[in-house]
Formats: C-alpha cells, sequence, structure tokens
C-alpha cells in the first residue's frame, strides 16, 4: 500500500499567498477529489507535487520519504504522474512514441526496438479497453484519446501516484464514461489518485472523499459519501466582500436596454439569451471552461454566430470582426493581458493612444506627438497609472498598472459597451480596489459594462445583476440582491435544470 502526505506545505507568487499550511494525507485504492473555487490551490499542489513548482516550505512524504522535487523528471522518477488539462503529448509522434516518450526500448545496435514499443502499446492499450493503432500518429486522434494516451503514458511508467486536473472539460459524456473505467481500473490496481474538478456529479461518481480548498487552505476533508452538494458548496464559500464594496459609487440612474442577445449560438455557445441596460454593470459567473469568454467572444466579432440574434440599440448586428465591434462602439479589455492586451515593445503612451490613432494624425498623416502626449498624461492621472513618464516601455510597468493603460486605452474611444474579462486577474489589493472604482465610474457615465469574473466576491459586489454560464449555457440569471456564493457556485456547479429565466 502506498500513500503521500502533505505536511504544511506554503506556495508565495509576488503578492499572493497561493497555498498556506496544506496538510493531507492520500491512500492509494482510493479517489480524492479537490475541490474549490478556481484559484483556490487545487493546481498550485499539483504543481509542486509534479516537480514544475517548489514550495515556500513544508514536506511531501511519499511511503515514509520525505522528498523534494526540482523537475518533473524527479517526480516522474518517484513514481508520480500528472495528468493535466492542457495535453502534453507530442502530436506528430506516435502513440507508441508517446507513451514510452524518454525510455524508449533499445535492440543491441543501439537503435530504438519499435516492434517491443508498438506491441506493449497494444497491451497496455487493450488492458484498458482502448481501440486506437499503436503506430498511429497522436494528431489523428480525437482530444479525448489524446488525453487517453497522457493517461497510458503513465501506465507504463508504472507510477504509483497519478493526478488528474480538470480532466473532462473537453470530454463527451461517453468519453467522461471511458475515463472514468480507467480511473476505477487504477483504482483497483491500489494507485493512489487525486482528481480535481468543479463538477458535482463527477465527484459524487468518482471519488472516496473530497479535500476542500478555499483561498489557499485546506477547509475540510470528509467521505464523499456523507457529503451533499449543498455542504460542500457551503465549505467552499462564506468569505465577506468587506467594506470596499460598500464604499463604492454605483449608478442609480440606469437606462433603457442597449444589447440583447437572443439565442446565440456557437461553436462553443448554445442557445445563449439575455439583455443589458444603459449604464448597467452585468457579471458573468461561472467556472473556467463554462463559456463566459466566448460569450465576450461572440459580441466582439471573433467568433462567428451559426444561429441567433444579437442587437444594439434596437438594431440588429452582426460583427465579423473585432474592427466591426469598435466601429460599433464596443471594446473589449481581454483576460490575458500579456499576449492580448499590451503592446509590450512600445511606451504607455502608444498603449494609451492607439485606439484612438486615427484622430491624432497631422495633414501629413504623421502623430502630433504633443496631442497624443496630452491624451496620455490626462489618461495616467485620471486612472493613477504608477509610471516615470508616458514614455516610459509599458512592460516594464506592474500588471496592475498594465491593466489601467488597456484600459484607459479603450475609454478614451468613449464605448457605449464594455467588455471586461477577469479584469484584476493577477494584480493586487490596491489595484483592484481602484479598478472596482473605475469600473463603478463607467457606468455612472452611461457605459454599459459586461464584466466575467472567476471570483466571485468581485462579482457579486459589483453587477447589478448576474448571468451564471454553465457548459456554454446560461443557467440562471440572478439580481443582485439575491446574489451570494452558495447561490451562483451552485448554478454553476450542479448539474440540473434551474428553472432561471433569461431577463
Amino acid at each position: 500500500m502506498s500513500y503521500i502526505e502533505f505536511q504544511s506545505i506554503n506556495k508565495y507568487f509576488p503578492g499572493v499567498k497561493a497555498l498556506s499550511d496544506i496538510c493531507f494525507r492520500a491512500d492509494s485504492g482510493k479517489v480524492y477529489a479537490l475541490l474549490g473555487e478556481n484559484g483556490a490551490g487545487k493546481s498550485t499542489l499539483l504543481k509542486i507535487m509534479n516537480g514544475d513548482y517548489m514550495p515556500n516550505g513544508g514536506n511531501i512524504v511519499i511511503d515514509d520519504k520525505v522528498m523534494h522535487f526540482e523537475s518533473p523528471s524527479d517526480a516522474i522518477s518517484q513514481g508520480i504522474s500528472v495528468i493535466y488539462q492542457e495535453r502534453q503529448v507530442l502530436k506528430e509522434m506516435t502513440v507508441a512514441e508517446n507513451i514510452f516518450l524518454g525510455n524508449w526500448p533499445l535492440m543491441k545496435a543501439k537503435t530504438v526496438d519499435f516492434e517491443r514499443m508498438n506491441r506493449e502499446t497494444r497491451e497496455i492499450c487493450n488492458r484498458f479497453g482502448l481501440n486506437f493503432e499503436a503506430d498511429a500518429k497522436v494528431s489523428t486522434l480525437s482530444t479525448a484519446m489524446q488525453q487517453m494516451v497522457e493517461i497510458m503514458k503513465a501506465v507504463r511508467r508504472d507510477s504509483k501516484i497519478i493526478a488528474f486536473d480538470e480532466p473532462t472539460a473537453s470530454l463527451s459524456d461517453k468519453e467522461i464514461d471511458i475515463l472514468f473505467r480507467i480511473i476505477e481500473q487504477l483504482k483497483q490496481q491500489n494507485k493512489v489518485i487525486l482528481y480535481v474538478s468543479h463538477r458535482m456529479k463527477e465527484i459524487a461518481q468518482i471519488s472516496d472523499e473530497v479535500v476542500v480548498f478555499k483561498d489557499g487552505r485546506l477547509v475540510g476533508q470528509l467521505e464523499t459519501s456523507k457529503a451533499s452538494s449543498e455542504e460542500l458548496i457551503r465549505m467552499m464559500v462564506g468569505r465577506p466582500l468587506g467594506k470596499v464594496f460598500e464604499e463604492l459609487q454605483r449608478n442609480t440612474d440606469i437606462g433603457d436596454t442597449i444589447l440583447e442577445f437572443k439565442n446565440v449560438t456557437t461553436d462553443y455557445i448554445k442557445d445563449v439569451s439575455f439583455s443589458v441596460r444603459k449604464g448597467e454593470i452585468l457579471g458573468f459567473a461561472g467556472l473556467v471552461g463554462a463559456g463566459r469568454t466566448e460569450i465576450m467572444r461572440a459580441l466582439f466579432g471573433l467568433d462567428r454566430i451559426s444561429s441567433g440574434e444579437i442587437w444594439l440599440e434596437g438594431k440588429q448586428i452582426n460583427c465579423k470582426s473585432a474592427q466591426d465591434a469598435i466601429r460599433l462602439g464596443i471594446a473589449m479589455v481581454p483576460e490575458d493581458r500579456k499576449d492580448q492586451g499590451i503592446l509590450p515593445n512600445i511606451s504607455v503612451k502608444g498603449n494609451i493612444s492607439i485606439a484612438v490613432l486615427k484622430t491624432l494624425l497631422t495633414k501629413l498623416g504623421m502623430v502630433d506627438d504633443d496631442k497624443e502626449t496630452v491624451i496620455a498624461d490626462k489618461a495616467i492621472k485620471k486612472y493613477r497609472i504608477r509610471t516615470p513618464d508616458a514614455d516610459k516601455q509599458i512592460s516594464q510597468l506592474s500588471g496592475g498598472n498594465q491593466q489601467k493603460a488597456v484600459l484607459a486605452r479603450w475609454l478614451e474611444m468613449e464605448p457605449k459597451i464594455l467588455i471586461l474579462d477577469e479584469p484584476t486577474k493577477g494584480i493586487d489589493v490596491g489595484a483592484k480596489a481602484e479598478f472596482y472604482s473605475i469600473i463603478c465610474d463607467c457606468a455612472r457615465a452611461g457605459i454599459t459594462v459586461l464584466m466575467v469574473s472567476s471570483e466571485l466576491p468581485e462579482v457579486i459586489g459589483l453587477s447589478d445583476r448576474i448571468v451564471v454560464v454553465r457548459e456554454g449555457k446560461v443557467s440562471a440569471i440572478v439580481e443582485r440582491s439575491d446574489g451570494n456564493e452558495e447561490t451562483l457556485l451552485h448554478f454553476a456547479m450542479v448539474d440540473e435544470k434551474s428553472g432561471a429565466n433569461a431577463k
């Protein structure tokens, strides 16, 4: 019998304590579900266990031995395998080559023994009822089967401890059944299995015990058979919103309906309907992968709409590109600030002015530097962007100040609709409070705000109404007066017909 024990594990990132004194033990022959909100610390713990991160204190004990992993190869050598949501396969290699990656069998001539490798791969696949060919390129397999290749890699290594991080996020029901059958077989082989998921139905079906995380802390460990979904949700919530939300100056003069989604469907969302009024802050809550960002992409012209309608100010619109959306007065601050938000190699001034660059051109088609500087300096002062001057390269600012500059860019174009996708992700508490004030200022100025956030206190504290998204569909629309973390998590996680009306 094997086990893994986490003893007082701590992990710090700049400005964030990701894990605080995590202590629990997982024994072989059981499935342990790790449950918690986005950012609760579950994946961080797996990355420490896998050698991707070094802890800032504490020990990992495996079968009475204290282990310190400085790389994933260290963890693999001690019988640990982590199957992440993002595939770790090499798609242009075969199934067998992936399964034996790093340890290909050699013949006497020191060449790879492909015959043996393919034979043993077929034996492993047959054992688990998988019917793909050993010599098939991984690129020809479905997403689910690519994940199975990763699992077979762990089986071939004879890993003692196998962790799954949101493994069903992109699987169909049939593919989930295959995965659960394999996990059950691994459990019968006395493996230690850790399983990260937000889905209550899956947790009840596959796990023996549930370990609940909240804000980087472990708040409870209990037998799955004795835990109701309501009890687990209560363990995940309960933190106060704090005075910061109480002190905000909200918009008390919300206008008429300005934007409507009518049964909008894309490749990623299904039959989405909601409306929002001028000067309203409409929050979007849900789990990672639920479809919140995809709703915003449909509005901003980044994803093609296959059916349904979007209406803006009483007129049907069909944005086929971001340029179409911008011309209609729709602006978007994306989730990925580094790759999609800032222009890292130019100045703060250039990042702020780019949305209104056409208005700064002289008769000769050159940018009027004086006008550009005036706009940038005004935005720097208004939004408290901490920079020595407007000419500072934006990549040298903190994340919060970069985000303020991106927001200032779009506000310069005076949008009708402002999309904010995870606007406070990766920024410190002080910067968050400033952002909350800016967002409320936008609403009071008559700008309609659509805000996606994984932080439930943020959604509840800022929004006038909250759209809850689950598996690409709107599962509920909740008034602020009715919004609490337990209710939102229930609609985001529990697999049932909510009966909520899309208003």
